[in-house]
């Protein structure tokens, strides 16, 4: 069954820093694919999921969290459209954030950070394992970003919608 890895905060502000593709290259034997440079891979050939996360956490050269979710899982989130049809505003990022664990609070949705004046972040849904949301381009965007994992008491790691359609396409291209 075919995986899609997530690393948490890799290659961000010049910390923990590493070349995604020379990691693929490494676990090779997993048929990895390399998407982007934020730490998310295509695993076509994972074997069993605790085997394939043991090696995966070797190969870093630091400790992060990782990710891991059935590609079916992927699919099925992308296929429901969480955003619907209508593009975003220009100065506005749809994202999915991946939760680590099944959350053990419920944040009150939809939300928006900072709750007063312009909003820079706003959770508009989840489905675990997935929040979805929308931030603007902004210095303090990320900060408010952070807050995620206090809102449901996870770790988590973000990755914007084009970043899933980029996954999405990459899956599909393995079934065709």
């Amino acid at each position: 069954m075919t995986l899609v890895a997530f690393l948490r905060g890799v290659n961000v502000g010049g910390h923990r820093t590493f070349r995604p593709s020379l990691l693929a290259k490494q676990l090779s034997r997993y048929a990895v694919v390399n998407v982007g440079a934020a730490g998310t891979f295509v695993v076509r050939n994972p074997g069993p999921r605790a085997k394939f996360r043991a090696a995966l956490v070797r190969k870093l050269p630091f400790e992060a969290h990782v990710m891991l979710c059935d590609a079916r899982e992927v699919l099925r989130m992308h296929a429901s459209s969480p955003f619907g049809s209508d593009p975003p505003p220009r100065d506005v990022v749809r994202f999915v954030s991946v939760l680590s664990k099944a959350s053990p609070l419920q944040a009150s949705i939809p939300l928006q950070l900072p709750s007063v004046g312009t909003w820079l972040v706003r959770v508009t849904g989840t489905k675990h394992p997935f929040v979805f949301g929308e931030y603007r381009r902004h210095m303090k965007t990320i900060g408010y970003l952070g807050q995620i994992d206090k809102l449901f008491g996870v770790p988590v790691t973000t990755r914007t919608w084009n970043t899933i359609a980029t996954i999405v396409r990459i899956l599909e291209d393995l079934d065709a």
